[in-house]
């Protein structure tokens, strides 16, 4: 079983999001899905999505937790309207600005395009993305139909092999 996996320089990787402005000043909350959560501010530039799919770079960012979110300072934006806007946006980074992960362990968007089979060679299609739901984290196999396959190792996910571009799991083409 493979665990290196080439990086594709121009795969992003959605790391948070703007929540709305902090105070009068231009300060603005930030959700952030990284670990610890204000590591957020070492991966930059910043690619900011909006809504519509607009998207521009950002670097320079400065941010502290406070409380259960990031309160963070944008270059250039100094009142509330204009952090006003940007709720909802977006925080992407490339994947390559990302650590490499530790062996044994992967970066979700590195899992998205391998194909999915269970151990009799049953083709589920491709592994479309993952979510957590609190109690596990489910992958999203697109193929003849979605499947949603736990992702719990090794009950449900046998292996992952990127050098064969595989996960096997043991699951059910039934269900």
């Amino acid at each position: 079983m493979s665990q290196e996996r080439p990086t594709d320089p121009q795969k992003t990787i959605l790391l948070g999001r703007f929540l709305g402005a902090f105070g009068v000043r231009g300060q603005v909350k930030i959700e952030s899905w990284t670990e610890p959560r204000d590591a957020i501010f070492r991966y930059q530039p910043w690619t900011l999505r909006d809504a519509r799919g607009g998207e521009r770079e950002l670097t320079g960012v400065r941010g502290k937790a406070s409380g259960k979110h990031l309160v963070a300072t944008l270059p250039e934006v100094e009142d509330r309207d204009a952090v006003e806007a940007l709720h909802g946006t977006e925080i992407h980074v490339p994947r390559s600005a990302l650590p490499p992960p530790k062996p044994g362990e992967f970066y979700w968007v590195d899992l998205e395009g391998l194909r999915v089979v269970n151990a009799d060679g049953t083709d589920f299609g491709t592994v479309s993305h993952l979510f957590s739901t609190g109690a596990n984290d489910v992958l999203v196999a697109r193929g003849d139909r979605e499947r949603l396959i736990p992702f719990v190792e090794p009950e449900f996910v046998r292996s992952v092999d990127f050098e064969a571009g595989v996960v096997t799991v043991d699951w059910d083409p039934e269900f």
